[in-house]
């Protein structure tokens, strides 16, 4: 994948992006290229390697015959899956325009019947996150994530560093209700973030503009959003897939193991982060007086809490009430999800026309309906078993500890080449869970590990994440900065994550 220009890219607009989840459509490596050149010369446009690069592959692997164990079919529907995921990396088309190419691609070659290529519209747990969306989407328009970020600059936003620290509190404040990650990046805290960098003359128009505030609190908004991310089930729209490919291999994770095992690294890392990143990419901007002036005047305006404030408000806390407790009462996450909308709808905190126009909620039915439906027929034609017996075996006789640690790393960096957390969990999350579970490793401790990467990559690079997306499109960070600070920023929580993580999981029974 080449990366953009060392140009610093143009400002853009934050809700442009709050409409997606973490997909690939969210990164600013997309794919216009409406230019022409002389219409008697031929352009190779990007967008023929782009698709091109796809096609060949899955057909190399479509045609290889299948090894044994696996099912005849098994290569043609791995080649159309491998295919899809490149497509959406590459991105010559958007995610949802992949994602029906790749359906149908494998439909019109009777790779799966119509029934088992649609049978992921009826996964409970995509629906559990396009619910989510819906509620992370009254965050938005109630201005109630808005008002609580607020709250937190007013209380502790003297200084860069207290800025950085508000906006992570109220991040992890929204998390638990907030799948879209890029919701609460790109709808709740950039507007913020910008208003602040702005107010004391901090934009993107020069060098020294630009390190003066803004770019650090963009940058460590971002770090601080991969840890919210990975320490809620709810935080991130792929954390479901990898709890649902967890229970298809007879691991059980809940809102409530997932919520405690990622608590206390979570919230190390919370602290750490803003810490970290003031030493690293320090602002030339320590002091910020007006911050807590400017939320002051803001949350002035704004007014008491609304009606639909409070209604929000009490319905978020039934919300986590009933996913802690879900087992316990006997209702699953889907059903409190769409009982939060259904109560929502009725008080007309949220409008159907909300729901209509939430296109990253629809989008990611059909790109997770597809995926989650090809990686089932994976396993149903063996495969995923294939596959995890290839990578089990590069480990073979190593200690599971060291077998562990090397499959999280390469878990981890991979992620360079993907420009979606999601893409990969449904891609990669199962076989290195399964590989991992074969070396002795705890099955419950690393089906929870492998969940927690899934969000942690996200910081990696400017194209890793929807939120990451946000951010550069700012035009505040340069890439060779982002390369920089995305990586020592992922030594840092893998550190924190296995030297405090691994320990309190063992302490709390995990393993």
């Amino acid at each position: 994948m080449t990366p953009p220009s060392e140009k610093d890219p143009q400002p853009a607009d934050p809700q442009a992006h709050t409409d997606n989840s973490d997909t690939p459509d969210a990164s600013p490596t997309g794919t216009d290229s409406d230019h022409h050149d002389h219409p008697h010369h031929v352009h190779f446009s990007p967008l023929w390697w782009r698709g091109g690069i796809p096609l060949i592959v899955g057909v190399i692997i479509y045609v290889i015959p299948a090894p044994d164990g696996v099912d005849p079919n098994g290569m043609h529907m791995l080649g159309i899956f491998v295919a899809t995921i490149l497509g959406l990396i590459l991105q010559p088309l958007p995610t949802g325009s992949v994602a029906i190419i790749g359906v149908a691609l494998a439909m019109v070659t009777k790779t799966m019947s119509p029934k088992e290529a649609l049978a992921g519209f009826s996964n409970t747990t995509i629906w559990l996150i396009v619910a989510s969306f819906f509620i992370a989407e009254a965050f938005i328009v109630t201005g109630l994530g808005r008002r609580v970020a607020l709250i937190f600059v007013r209380a502790i936003g003297k200084s860069s560093l207290g800025l950085a620290y508000g906006m992570g509190l109220a991040d992890l404040i929204l998390a638990p209700a907030t799948p879209s990650n890029t919701a609460r990046a790109g709808g709740v805290i950039y507007p913020i973030v910008r208003s602040l960098a702005e107010l004391v003359d901090s934009t993107p128009t020069t060098d020294a503009s630009r390190r003066k505030l803004g770019a650090y609190l963009m940058l460590t908004a971002l770090q601080v959003n991969v840890v919210t991310s990975a320490m809620f089930l709810t935080a991130m729209a792929g954390n479901p897939l990898a709890q649902e490919a967890a229970e298809k291999m007879r691991i059980e994770i809940t809102w409530g193991n997932w919520a405690l095992a990622a608590i206390v690294p979570g919230l190390v890392s919370l602290v750490a982060t803003p810490w970290v990143m003031s030493k690293i990419y320090a602002p030339t901007l320590k002091k910020t007086p007006e911050a807590p002036a400017l939320a002051r005047d803001e949350l002035k305006k704004s007014g008491s809490m609304t009606r639909n404030e409070w209604i929000l408000a009490a319905t978020f806390v039934l919300l986590l009430v009933l996913w802690c407790l879900g087992k316990q009462l006997n209702v699953d996450a889907t059903t409190t999800a769409f009982a939060g909308i259904a109560i929502l709808l009725v008080t007309g905190v949220l409008t159907w026309k909300d729901l209509v126009t939430d296109t990253g909620a629809w989008q990611t039915l059909i790109f997770f309906g597809v995926l989650v439906a090809m990686a089932d027929e994976l396993r149903k034609l063996k495969v995923i078993d294939w596959v995890g017996d290839k990578v089990a075996s590069s480990v073979d006789g190593l200690p599971w500890i060291v077998a562990f640690a090397i499959l999280t790393l390469v878990y981890f960096y991979v992620h360079y080449l993907f420009a979606s957390n999601t893409a990969q969990i449904v891609a990669m999350y199962a076989v290195f869970l399964g590989a991992a579970v074969a070396t002795g490793a705890p099955p419950l401790f690393s089906a929870l590990v492998f969940g927690f990467i899934g969000s942690l990559f996200g910081g990696l690079a400017h194209y890793s994440s929807g939120p990451a997306g946000v951010m550069y499109g700012s035009g505040y960070i340069k890439t060779s900065e982002w390369f920089r600070v995305g990586f020592l920023m992922s030594v840092v929580n893998i550190i924190i994550w296995t030297a405090i993580g691994a320990p309190w999981m063992k302490l709390i029974g995990i393993w």
